[in-house]
Order: C-alpha cells, then structure tokens, then sequence
C-alpha cells in the first residue's frame, strides 16, 4: 500500500521519526491552512481551518504499509497521545472508503488522482492554548509574539520563515510585514 502523509509545517524540515520512503512533493492539495494555533512552546503553528486563504500541502510516502500504522507514527512524531488520534490526526483510505478530519474530501479527491491507497495528516484545533477552537486575530497573534521570551520569540520565528514558501497565508505575510520574517530554503528537504 501506499500511504502519504501531508504537512505544511515543521514535518517537512523535521520529521523526527517518521519514517518516509519519499522526499517531500510539492504538489499536494491545496488547503485551508493559517498560522491558527498556539502550541506548547508558545509558536503559532498552522493548522487547517475552514474558511481561509489555500495554499498547496507538501506530501511524501510513508513506510508504514496500513492505515493504522501511518495514524500511529504521525501521532508518535506529533506527541499525541493512543486516545486523541482520532480526534487529531485526519485519514482516508481507499480500501474502506473512510475517511475522518478536516478536509478529508478534498483530501481524498486529490489522493484518488495520485493513486494513493491512503493519507494521513495532523487535524489539530485552532487557537491559543487558552481558548482551543476561537479562531485567534492576527492582531492577537501579533500580540502574542509580542509577548514571547526571546527564546521562544526565536522558535516562534524559525517556524515561520521554515514553513514552505508554497504556503502563503495572510497571516504569515502581515508576519512577515511586522518582523521581516521572511523565508528561508532548505530545499534538500523538498522535491520539485
């Protein structure tokens, strides 16, 4: 079976251990993806959310061989717990037909035309870690960067100038308006 996995964010710079049998692809579908989502370490992470500017997903082959397996490492790389992959992580898989997440019939429409078997991808809630599911405000990020240590300032800028230039949200061009954030290439991550 082949089975992808989509990313968008630090997956493609650092997959951890995922294990893929492919580089990363350029040509994923196009999304609903924003800077929405306030993780552990204080950075704004994107995540989907209905409604927002798309931009095109990266993909690459997992080595996991079921659906099952490719649910479970992504968890594993993501830090999510055996009992919230259902909730946070997104599938389709074409030998049942089913599907689960965000997106997952515009997922499940481009995967066909690639002749995946299977995709699995992260379907985190937006917003700040306070207030899960309140879409937040670019002038509430931009506060919230504000307010970051200086370490995690740095996190919190690596993120934005690493993710894929492919991916061009409104929120990530005001940040890079604000901070001169702009990205940076690392293209032996990425297949064009």
């Amino acid at each position: 079976m082949q089975i992808a996995c989509l990313g968008w964010g630090s997956l493609i710079w650092n997959p951890g251990n995922l294990q893929l049998s492919s580089g990363w692809n350029s040509d994923g579908p196009n999304l609903p993806i924003e800077f929405a989502r306030e993780s552990a370490d204080g950075r704004i992470t994107l995540v989907l959310v209905d409604g927002v500017k798309h931009s095109p997903a990266l993909w690459a082959i997992l080595r996991a061989t079921d659906i099952e397996t490719a649910k479970a490492d992504l968890a594993k790389r993501e830090g999510i717990s055996d009992k919230s992959i259902k909730f946070s992580i997104g599938c389709w898989e074409s030998n049942s037909g089913t599907s689960h997440g965000k997106c997952s019939e515009e997922i499940s429409r481009w995967a066909l035309g690639k002749g995946l078997d299977g995709v699995v991808w992260i379907n985190l809630k937006y917003g700040f870690r306070s207030n899960r599911d309140e879409f937040p405000t670019l002038t509430g990020v931009i506060e919230h960067l504000n307010g970051l240590s200086l370490d995690q300032k740095c996190v919190a800028e690596e993120y934005v100038r690493k993710t894929p230039v492919q991916v061009r949200t409104e929120y990530r061009i005001e940040l890079e308006k604000k901070f001169g954030w702009f990205p940076v290439s690392d293209d032996a991550s990425q297949n064009h």
